[in-house]
């Protein structure tokens, strides 16, 4: 009876993560959406978001910790808790990338826009959110395999980050305008890269499930 309690307990600590962690994907896809399309008000609806996100891992830390304290788990069931608890805060933290996001969004109104550097950005956008996706669905299904093919993701990410910027620069250098323009682009894909980067922690802790073993992916 107390292990069945306990089982019901731990899908619902898994269920909470995983309706965070699609909550910030969702908010990753509106706030780069805003972004390219200069949509202020969508932009104040992904920062009004950030704490309910932030409200999310709260609940979670209390409920991983409670769960430790009130019935002392051991081994696997452990090392479960304790990777809710520390991947909750990788998605917290990505909502406050995501939000940093829709704030540079708002600092842009008005200013001069390097239109084919936003196309890139919006692509690049998609590429993250298909990152956090997939490792949300690696954590769900405990697939280290698939953890570790979508940590080698990362070498495409800063590819396309690499390409961008380029861009973002000789444009800073034909026209002065778009300077304070540029600074926040390239702060943005500094975002998208540390969301990708908080992803990979993701499928760290799944494989760390696996294993045991904290690994770097």
């Amino acid at each position: 009876m107390l292990r069945k309690q306990f089982e019901d307990d731990l899908n619902k600590l898994h269920n909470k993560f995983y309706s965070m962690g699609t909550q910030v994907s969702a908010q990753l896809n509106k706030a780069v959406r805003a972004f390219v399309s200069h949509d202020r008000d969508l932009a104040e609806e992904v920062i009004a978001s950030d704490f309910e996100i932030n409200e999310q891992e709260r609940q979670l830390e209390v409920q991983s910790l409670e769960m430790i304290a009130l019935q002392q788990p051991v081994s696997g069931d452990l090392r479960t808790i304790v990777t809710v608890l520390k991947a909750s805060s990788d998605l917290e933290r990505m909502g406050d990338h995501v939000a940093s996001i829709a704030k540079a969004t708002i600092h842009l109104k008005g200013e001069e826009r390097i239109h084919e550097a936003e196309e890139d950005i919006s692509l690049l956008g998609e590429k993250v959110k298909s990152i956090v996706d997939a490792s949300l669905n690696a954590y769900i299904q405990g697939d280290d395999v698939r953890a570790r093919e979508i940590a080698a993701q990362q070498t495409v990410i800063k590819d396309m980050n690499h390409e961008i910027e380029n861009k973002i620069l000789e444009a800073m250098k034909e026209n002065a305008e778009t300077i304070t323009t540029g600074k926040e682009y390239l702060l943005t894909l500094v975002y998208l890269e540390r969301i990708v980067g908080y992803a990979i922690n993701l499928c760290e802790w799944i494989v760390y499930l696996k294993s045991g073993t904290i690994v770097e992916l």
